[in-house]
Parts: structure tokens; C-alpha cells; sequence
């Protein structure tokens, strides 16, 4: 399994408001884009990826109208 640094961003979509939530943690996983749809499981989630740098994954996501960024980043 690979490790990644994963940075977790939660677009804020009040009006006025550019801030945003932004999560960091360590994770095992084989599969970047099949680890985002177990973790947004029983929702409606739209995706689309794009291969980065030196392994680096970003994965978008609109979850329930909600825009959510993933970046893995190989350790």
C-alpha cells in the first residue's frame, strides 16, 4: 500500500465568506480516487482527477452540492 499526505479542503459556500476548511492527516491506500468515493459513501458525488507531479493525485469532488478538494501526496 502507498502513503500519502492527504490535504482536505471544504469549500465555504456562504456568501462573503472566501475561508475555507482544510483537514491533514497520513493514509495507506492503493487507490487515491476509490479511497474518496468509500470515504463520501451513500451520497450523490460527482469526481474528476488529475494526475500531478512526482505521483501526486487531486481528486475534485461535489458531494450534495458541497465542493470538496482531495491532494495526495505520496510520502
Amino acid at each position: 500500500m502507498a502513503e500519502y499526505e492527504l490535504v482536505h479542503e471544504i469549500k465555504n459556500l456562504c456568501r462573503n465568506n472566501q475561508m475555507r476548511d482544510v483537514f491533514f492527516e497520513e493514509i495507506e491506500c492503493d487507490d487515491p480516487e476509490n479511497y474518496v468515493r468509500r470515504r463520501l459513501t451513500g451520497k450523490v458525488v460527482e469526481l474528476s482527477s488529475e494526475p500531478g507531479i512526482d505521483g501526486a493525485v487531486t481528486i475534485h469532488a461535489t458531494c450534495d452540492g458541497l465542493i470538496q478538494k482531495f491532494v495526495f501526496t505520496p510520502i
